[in-house]
Parts: C-alpha cells; sequence; structure tokens
C-alpha cells in the first residue's frame, strides 16, 4: 500500500516537473520582453540586474572546467559584477580553451536552451533546471558576497517554483529567459568599449587569443555572434513566430 502512494506521489511529481504547461497569451511574452528591458538599458538598473549575467558568465566556465576534465577549484562573484573562476589543469589545450570560451557566451546560450524549454511548455521543468545548477553553483562559491548573490537568487527560483501560481511561473519563467537572452548581448559590447579604451587587458578574449593565437578581436566577434544569433533564434521562440 505504501510503495503504491510512494510510487504514485513520484509519478505525480514526474508529471508535475517535465510535463508540459500551457503557453502564457502573447501579451504576457510581449510584457516580460519588457520588463527585462527595463532593467537591462538604463545604466543604474543594469549595475545592479548585471549581477545574474555574471552568475550565468562564471557558471559556463565552471561547468565547461568540469565538462573538459579539469578540476574546479572555486567561484568568486564581486559587488562591481567581476567574477572569477578557478580551475586547476593544464594551462594550455583544448580543456582551457572551451572553459575561456564559456563565458561571454553562457548567458545568451542558457537563454536560447530556456527558450527551446518554454516554446515546447516545459516551464516547470527550466525552473528545477535553473535552480539546480544555482545549488550546484553555491557550493563552489568562495567569498560572501557571491554566496549571497547565489542564495538570493537560487531563493527567488525556489519561492517561485513552490509557491507561485501557474500564471506567476510562466511570467517569472519567460522574465528570465528574456533577461538572458538580451542580457547577454550587451557585455560583449562593455567588454569591447574596455578594450577600445586600451581596458581589460586580461579579458576572456585577451586570454584566449594568448591560448590560441587567434586575435581577441576575432574572440570578440564570436562573442557577439552567439549573442545575437541566440536572441534571434530564442526571441523567435518566446513569440512563437
Amino acid at each position: 500500500m505504501d510503495s503504491s502512494i510512494a510510487s504514485t506521489s513520484l509519478a505525480g511529481l514526474w508529471d508535475e516537473i517535465f510535463g508540459s504547461q500551457p503557453d502564457p497569451d502573447l501579451w504576457v511574452v510581449i510584457a516580460t520582453l519588457a520588463a527585462a528591458l527595463a532593467v537591462i538599458v538604463p545604466h543604474p538598473l543594469w549595475r545592479v540586474s548585471r549581477n545574474a549575467i555574471t552568475i550565468a558568465h562564471e557558471g559556463g566556465h565552471g561547468l565547461v572546467a568540469l565538462l573538459t576534465g579539469r578540476t574546479l577549484t572555486g567561484i568568486r562573484l564581486h559587488s562591481d559584477t567581476s567574477g572569477l573562476t578557478v580551475s586547476r589543469g593544464k594551462p594550455y589545450g583544448i580543456g582551457m580553451i572551451l572553459t575561456a570560451a564559456f563565458g561571454y557566451t553562457a548567458p545568451p546560450l542558457l537563454g536560447l536552451g530556456g527558450a527551446a524549454l518554454l516554446s515546447a511548455g516545459h516551464i516547470t521543468a527550466l525552473l528545477w533546471l535553473a535552480t539546480a545548477l544555482l545549488v550546484a553553483m553555491l557550493v563552489m562559491i568562495r567569498n560572501a558576497y557571491g554566496a549571497l548573490t547565489v542564495f538570493v537568487t537560487g531563493g527567488t527560483f525556489v519561492l517561485v517554483s513552490w509557491l507561485a501560481g501557474p500564471q506567476i511561473q510562466a511570467a517569472f519563467a519567460y522574465a528570465v529567459v528574456w533577461f538572458l537572452l538580451l542580457g547577454g548581448v550587451r557585455p560583449a559590447f562593455e567588454l569591447q568599449a574596455k578594450r577600445r579604451r586600451g581596458g581589460a587587458g586580461d579579458s576572456d578574449a585577451d586570454q584566449l587569443s594568448r591560448l590560441t593565437h587567434v586575435p581577441a578581436g576575432l574572440w570578440l566577434f564570436l562573442f557577439h555572434a552567439v549573442s545575437l544569433c541566440s536572441l534571434i533564434g530564442g526571441g523567435r521562440w518566446l513569440l512563437g513566430v
């Protein structure tokens, strides 16, 4: 009897997480697009909201470091929205190159993956997956500000996933994905502007240039291409075009 109840409960939980939910109305999709723009375009708000992009950026470095066999030793997030991911392994080769390349590209690619899930109706699955990634990242954070930032972000996802109704969950999920897609575009332009002024000499693009002997400008072009193509593709999915 107990095992039957447990199996039923697990099946119900599985269906709740990985089943499909109805798409929100088009006005909700457009409203969440406007909300994402509202916290990205104005510089004062961007200085705060950019922390979420930094989480995705450093998480991209960390995840790819692990996937390529490197040892991830820690991630630090700073109040100026910069970050640092430290991993051990060969200071050259494909693992190091991929780890360095998946910083600026991580937020738009995560947004593109999220848009694919939302276009298939998997709103709850997206929220739970994002929560799991944030919890895993929290374990690797090595400073107080970074831990607080990830904890607050992850806590928001938990609260929405557990307590909010389907309409609020859908609006929140669409806002997050729009934010990743749109917010993933701006950092590459900011990096380009810093390099034009002679700054950011140790940026991801410059590190990749030293690792591959490919000019940093070409790596910047890659960052732009990934973010803009992700925005176009993900935006079409979200809008149902």
